[in-house]
């Protein structure tokens, strides 16, 4: 088959697109970052993720036989924000249909609600809807946090504040649960979604569970750090992650997605699918994990 990835340069989409040409695929990828250093030697095509060219994307995605979509943003920049986010996944869609792909494997995110306040949650539903009116065969994928690879963002910055800092703010009580899933497993299921022939929805979330406390406990210890946990009303937890943030030129954490956490929306009242224990990963990667900051704006828009 010829697949098109969004983002096969990138992290999630990097993962899924060697898997697919270790199969034996043809992969293209569709991308806004094009002069990014090809990860394949040249073996995965780029073309532009142009989002103001319908045509432009549905020429692109002409001859492929499925497309799976990773795109979204993580907060507003500019004019790159999450309700234009999912403008831009309808018309990706939009132009998957008209190039007359087969199938749809989307990513999208655990507990998505059309009802939430929270930008992030109802734009992924949003999408989730485009995809399934859009009259192709889909699976939709629903990860929680994402980890491994030495590119996740979450898990390696805990580690790294942890490394860094005397002292970590707890938000709240951090009694709130967390159900991280390894990139891998997540491709694994991404993999599975392109060769099936049925529409389904299915959580993508890691077999095991925490509360935001014991992970950030687990890392601690883990990894040697001697950082005082200490628990924090949410706005004070929010202003000095904003401090910082100024301090490492990133966004750190957001207020929708400290919402979200303390919410419980990261974690799954389905089976695990993934086959990773964070716990073991976690004791593997001790020595590297948090060694440097992962900064998502030079990721995407430096």
């Amino acid at each position: 088959m010829k697949i098109a990835v969004t983002g096969a340069f990138s992290y999630t989409g990097k993962y899924i697109a060697g898997q697919l040409l270790k199969k034996g695929e043809e992969v293209i990828t569709l991308t806004n970052h094009p002069n990014r250093p090809n990860p394949f030697n040249g073996r995965i095509k780029a073309f532009p993720l142009n989002f103001a060219n319908e045509s432009e994307l549905t020429e692109n995605l002409c001859g492929a036989d499925v497309l799976v979509n990773t795109y979204w943003v993580r907060f507003d920049n500019g004019t790159n924000t999450q309700p234009q986010a999912v403008k831009n996944t309808k018309t990706l869609i939009n132009a998957a249909a008209q190039a007359g792909l087969k199938r749809i494997v989307h990513i999208s995110i655990a507990n998505p609600s059309a009802d939430s306040h929270l930008p992030y949650y109802w734009g992924k539903a949003a999408n989730e809807k485009a995809v399934i009116e859009s009259g192709i065969s889909y699976a939709i994928l629903r990860p929680t946090v994402l980890f491994g690879g030495g590119e996740d963002i979450l898990i390696n910055n805990i580690a790294f504040l942890l490394r860094h800092s005397p002292f970590f703010f707890i938000p709240g009580d951090g009694s709130y649960g967390i159900q991280p899933v390894h990139v891998e497993d997540l491709t694994g299921l991404a993999i599975q979604g392109v060769y099936s022939k049925e529409n389904y929805v299915i959580d993508a979330v890691g077999p095991d569970k925490y509360t935001f406390m014991e992970l950030v406990k687990r890392i601690r210890n883990q990894i040697g750090a001697k950082s005082l946990l200490i628990p924090t009303p949410p706005r004070m937890a929010l202003l000095a992650s904003q401090f910082l943030s100024l301090l490492v030129n990133d966004v750190i954490l957001t207020p929708e997605e400290l919402d979200g956490l303390m919410a419980n929306l990261l974690v799954s009242k389905e089976p695990a699918r993934g086959k990773t224990y964070f716990k073991d990963w976690l004791e593997e990667n001790q020595e590297i994990i948090g060694r440097q900051y992962a900064s998502e704006l030079k990721k995407h828009f430096s």
